[in-house]
């Protein structure tokens, strides 16, 4: 079959560019005209059921290639998304001067030379710091106490050179301090290579490993590295292992289940080498002893646990035994094994135990409940405090130390309206020392806005909790526009965090919410449970409450709603255009994974196998099937009334490839009655998480946001 596809006025629009006028646009008229998709129907059938799908032939047939390659994207599809993002700009041409007012604003609230408190570990101090200018850090450690001592570890600016993209993934140094091991993916598909640099000589030591998902360790002996390896489908198949300084690989561990993520890391009293299995609900731990991974508990399907050593004993966080909220247990160093499981901190329903970090000392647990966290300190007597909040919304976070023996507990605070402040705890005395507060240098005074929780009613009787930004200035009489953000899956909570580039909107009249919708783990892990495989339509239904009670609320106007998502908040994002298009003015749809009954048939992408769990299996499943096709927005397209539409991709992208947006468009474009425009955004050289500089991150946000103004504002009107 011939999979080429016709793009319609491609020379024209050639000829047009070349002169100076505006791609795509017609002829006596200021609105330009969208590149219009040839059709080519393919008849899949499965599970007796038949589909057909116009848009295949937008996947390269040698999309692996692509992801680590992308100039090797055959020519039509190119074309094709060439022509796409010339259309968007054209469309969106009239907000450029407000994209750079955005961008201008965003960069002006970043602090240009900034740098993160220094870590203490043994006699160093490790730290990251900028450069005014820099896109990208450095990587840098100094004496205890000396700040003229610096020295550079990584200049990630000097990696970057000459690259369309590099972000450098985990670092770290090792624990005797001579070695620095860093990853980078230098193309946005996630493929990562990890260094190591000799810090005696400044010089990479070993071949560089490639091929790998960027996860590593170094054993308690810094005489080992060990690292994650990423098979032909990009997902992690197996654990090696080789001297730091290079020489053969060992293979420590090979998993049998492609459906299994995995990982590792070192104990937090750096006495073993960890191993961890899993996917949304199974999850295994093996101890690497004497070079060999041991098992703690055998895997059993629903069950998740992981471990830690606290010097004389494991901690392990686990669902087990109904638990679903989590509880954590201790088991016998010698007899990790369930069978020794002795309950330490029960389990309580709707409130989740995130994680637990262990110091010599101390346990320390963080945990959520209704969209808020806190952090419980314990010691080794069973003594407990907790750290807590009085906001209505705001987001409190442990961060990671080096040090184990150690009284010290570094954590975050913020909320929607108050920028970020580390603090230094000291878990004995109880008390604290600010040690950075997150400088807006163009200004910022926290009383101008106001942070409010409100809670929306499913019919169900579930309340949903939204967290609301908004200048103390802005009406709330309906007159406003709002932008409603949602995410909902995996069990990832949504933090009502700060985040500066929002105040771009905010300061322009937008009232910012976040609908903690079920398919996160906001009011614990039932939260998710609530919203996943056969009854994954809460989430949108949640989300579209927490609209009709924004609008009842006063809060916002039918219409005047601009809808957010990103990923599996992408999906959302479809799902919801598709059930109330008459809500939005605008749907912002980043890396949208839309076309779900073909991606999680697809065993060949990386995601697919370890997420039937979350999604089910419509390859084995008739009942998944047909629930998955009664949702998935591009499967659901018809014609009706949207609202403009703004998608993004990358052509890198390993997690929600590039053509879901693609055929989404082409899809939705001849199907819209509402004569708003479908628009599409392709960065042809980055992946998921778009571009890799701080500053040309914030041109794709600027561009975003001013699509949001644009939307609510009836842009596409004056196009016309």
């Amino acid at each position: 079959m011939n999979r080429r596809q016709l793009i319609v006025s491609t020379a024209a629009a050639a000829t047009a560019m070349a002169a100076g006028a505006p791609a795509y646009a017609r002829q006596g008229s200021s609105m330009p005209t969208p590149p219009v998709a040839r059709r080519i129907p393919v008849r899949i059938e499965q599970l007796g059921r038949v589909r057909v799908d116009d848009y295949q032939w937008m996947k390269d047939d040698n999309w692996q290639a692509v992801l680590r390659d992308p100039s090797l994207i055959k020519a039509d599809v190119r074309e094709h998304l060439e022509a796409e993002n010339a259309y968007r700009e054209a469309v969106l041409r009239s907000t450029e001067p407000l994209q750079e007012a955005m961008f201008n604003e965003m960069r002006g609230r970043i602090k240009e030379d900034d740098s993160s408190v220094p870590a203490v570990y043994g006699p160093w101090e490790y730290y990251t710091r900028y450069e005014v200018g820099a896109q990208h850090p450095f990587y840098c450690r100094r004496p205890i106490g000396d700040a003229a001592g610096e020295q550079i570890l990584l200049d990630a600016n000097a990696l970057a050179a000459g690259k369309d993209y590099s972000s450098v993934g985990a670092t770290s140094p090792s624990p005797d301090h001579r070695y620095f091991v860093y990853a980078e993916d230098d193309q946005g598909s996630e493929v990562y290579k990890i260094f190591v640099k000799d810090l005696t000589t400044g010089e990479l030591v070993g071949e560089a490993i490639d091929e790998t998902v960027g996860d590593f360790t170094i054993s308690p002996d810094s005489g080992q590295l060990f690292w994650t390896n990423r098979n032909d489908n990009g997902r992690p198949d197996k654990i090696f292992r080789r001297p730091i300084t290079g020489g053969d690989r060992t293979l420590v561990y090979e998993e049998e289940d492609e459906g299994m993520f995995m990982g590792v890391r070192r104990t937090s009293d750096d006495r073993y080498v960890l191993i961890g299995i899993g996917n949304q609900e199974t999850s295994e731990t093996r101890i690497v002893v004497d070079g060999e991974p041991v098992v703690t508990e055998p895997r059993q399907e629903g069950v998740l646990y992981d471990l830690d050593h606290w010097s004389d004993r494991w901690i392990i966080r686990t669902n087990a035994d109904g638990a679903v909220d989590f509880k954590v247990v201790q088991a016998p160093t010698d007899a990790p094994g369930k069978a020794n499981w002795v309950e330490v901190i029960p389990f309580t329903a709707g409130r989740i135990i995130e994680n637990v970090g262990l110091f010599q000392n101390w346990l320390v647990r963080q945990e959520r409940a209704d969209a808020n966290t806190r952090i419980v300190i314990r010691n080794r007597g069973g003594e407990e405090h907790a750290i807590g909040v009085e906001e209505p919304a705001y987001a409190l976070g442990m961060m990671g130390s080096y040090e184990y023996a150690t009284n010290n507990l570094r954590y975050t605070y913020n909320s929607m309206s108050r920028p970020t402040e580390t603090y230094d705890y000291d878990m004995a005395s109880r008390s604290r020392t600010l040690r950075k507060t997150q400088e807006i240098p163009s200004g910022h005074n926290p009383a101008d806005y106001v942070v409010e929780r409100l809670e929306a009613r499913h019919e169900d009787g579930a309340m949903i909790p939204i967290s609301i930004l908004r200048r103390a200035s802005t009406p709330v009489d309906g007159s406003a526009p709002l932008l409603l953000y949602g995410y909902g899956s995996y069990g990832i909570p949504m933090s009502a965090s700060f985040n500066s580039n929002r105040l771009s909107l905010v300061d322009r009249g937008f009232i910012y919410a976040i609908a903690h919708i079920r398919g996160g783990s906001d009011k614990g892990w039932n939260w998710f449970l609530a919203a996943r495989r056969m009854t994954k339509k809460k989430t949108f239904e949640d989300f579209i409450a927490c609209a009709d009670h924004l609008i009842a609320q006063n809060y916002a106007r039918s219409g005047n709603i601009v809808a957010h998502g990103g990923s599996a908040g992408g999906m959302l994002m479809g799902a919801v255009a598709n059930m109330r298009p008459e809500l939005w003015a605008g749907v912002l749809a980043n890396v949208p994974f839309v076309d779900v009954i073909n991606t999680m048939s697809d065993t060949s992408l990386p995601l697919t196998p370890p997420e039937w769990p979350e999604w089910g299996n419509p390859l084995e499943d008739p009942e998944a099937y047909d629930y998955m096709m009664s949702y998935s927005p591009y499967d659901q397209v018809e014609a009706k009334a949207y609202p403009a539409i703004l998608a993004t991709g990358g052509l890198s992208d390993p997690r929600v490839t590039y053509w879901e947006p693609e055929k989404w468009v082409a899809k939705l474009r001849p199907a819209t009655t509402s004569g708003k425009p479908v628009l599409l955004k392709i960065n042809m050289t980055a992946g998921h998480f778009a571009s890799s500089g701080r500053f040309d991150y914030l041109r794709d946000i600027a561009h975003d946001y001013a699509f949001c103004v644009w939307a609510a504002q009836r842009g596409w009107e004056q196009s016309a």
